[in-house]
């Protein structure tokens, strides 16, 4: 088979990482991909919004199957284009992708179909909202309703801070249109956790838990990121609970997206708060998550493409997916100054004859003759797998140095994946 992959990131990179591993696949291409990409597939020099271009070259190489990385080509409606022209595409249509691109849209659905998720109000004038805000016990949650790369959103503990960011969104049009509307909600307390299913709109298998990190400091201090570290599996999210997000969360969704005249096709992305009340919804992503995506991979046992066709061919009820032992952690190494005005340029150290249980899954990165630069914030993902998670803790850690992968100035957190070592935040949760 003929596969394309969509997108230029460390998801990408892994994704077509795990892909090139199998034996269906005979040409394997990532649009528009990026240095690390560039060594497992033909990367294709298109842009990624020229939607009409991408649809050319997959008509062109006759590709048989294509998955897309990314969410902005989903929310814009490119599975739809490729599905009008008879192309087979892995990804929810524009109508079903609403779910992460919109949260209003989100809320209300899950409002109207009883999926947990916190108590919440939507405003479209800044002095509503204000007034609304004004009254309310704090900490609140004030998001807004379109994408904003992970920078929408803000635990805000005082009025003063409330006001202050609902006159960005809303008054100095931080982030356009994506906040022409906003949403004020309850802040809920507890772990989050990230909760991707495989479903072909009927059936659905649910992938390894994962804990994403988006905070740009240790201990979840500073500005939220795009996401700078994850891990997988999560040790204190029991059986009993995965068996009750499923149940409460997944199958309802799935079922009212149906029952709305949008079924859902693809992956299936709640990112979800485990508070004493039980999972909650906190928002809906419409593809693999990133970094989650990078942990994940190294720990799938199945070839990636019996996954992707067992939903492309509505067999999902049948899929059986299997993992190796242990554990993965992936860190996220960043430019100075990220996810603010960051540095670009440093050429990046990765030694030769790596460990084999270490991934390297390249992000924002140039190529230029027979060096790599860092070329974005997010850079690139370290990722180790261990027989423990202390274990896979340790051995990312010691990959990551002046005499190891390094470059100038860069950045990451120190603590990615520590709560899963805490065994305090199990009791809370058994």
């Amino acid at each position: 088979m003929k596969v394309l992959v969509i997108g230029s990131g460390g998801r990408e990179h892994a994704l077509v990482w795990k892909l090139a591993q199998s034996r269906r696949i005979s040409q394997l291409f990532c649009l528009p991909g990026n240095a690390g990409t560039a060594s497992l597939a033909t990367n294709v020099n298109i842009p990624i919004h020229k939607y009409r271009q991408i649809l050319e070259f997959a008509k062109d190489k006759r590709i048989d199957l294509t998955l897309v990385g990314p969410e902005a080509p989903l929310i814009a409606g490119l599975a739809d284009l490729f599905r009008q022209n008879k192309l087979t595409v892995i990804g929810p249509s524009a109508k079903a992708a609403r779910l992460e691109g919109s949260k209003v849209f989100a809320k209300k659905l899950m409002k109207k179909y009883a999926i947990p998720t916190a108590k919440f109000s939507v405003f479209k004038s800044l002095s509503k909202a204000r007034a609304y805000a004004r009254k309310q016990l704090y900490p609140l949650v004030i998001k807004a309703d379109g994408q904003c790369l992970g920078k929408g959103v803000a635990v805000c503990r005082t009025y003063a801070k409330a006001n202050e960011f609902l006159t960005k969104l809303m008054k100095n049009k931080l982030f356009g249109r994506a906040a022409a509307r906003v949403i004020i909600e309850e802040c809920l307390i507890g772990q989050e956790v990230s909760f991707m299913a495989v479903t072909d709109g009927t059936d659905f298998v649910t992938l390894l838990p994962s804990q994403d990190h988006k905070r740009a400091r240790d201990g979840d201090r500073g500005s939220n990121t795009g996401g700078i570290g994850a891990y997988a599996p999560v040790p204190f999210l029991t059986d009993e609970m995965i068996k009750l997000i499923e149940k409460s969360i997944i199958a309802p969704t799935i079922a009212a997206m149906g029952k709305e005249g949008n079924p859902y096709q693809g992956i299936l992305y709640p990112g979800l708060i485990l508070t004493e009340k039980g999972p909650f919804v906190l928002e809906y992503n419409c593809r693999f998550g990133d970094p989650e995506t990078q942990p994940l991979m190294q720990l799938l046992k199945t070839d990636l493409m019996d996954i992707l066709t067992a939903i492309q061919r509505k067999a999902v009820g049948k899929l059986k997916i299997t993992w190796k032992r242990g554990s993965a952690v992936c860190v996220i190494l960043t430019a100075k100054g990220y996810p603010g005005k960051y540095v670009s340029g440093m050429e990046i150290n990765i030694p030769e004859n790596m460990n084999k249980l270490i991934n390297i899954f390249l992000a924002g990165v140039k190529k230029q003759a027979d060096k790599i630069t860092a070329g974005s914030g997010r850079v690139l993902a370290v990722c180790a797998r261990g027989e423990t998670l202390e274990e896979a803790i340790k051995l990312v850690y010691s990959q990551i140095g002046k005499d190891v992968i390094h470059f100038k100035n860069m950045r990451y957190r120190k603590d990615i994946a520590q709560k899963g070592l805490e065994a305090s935040l199990w009791k809370n949760l058994k």
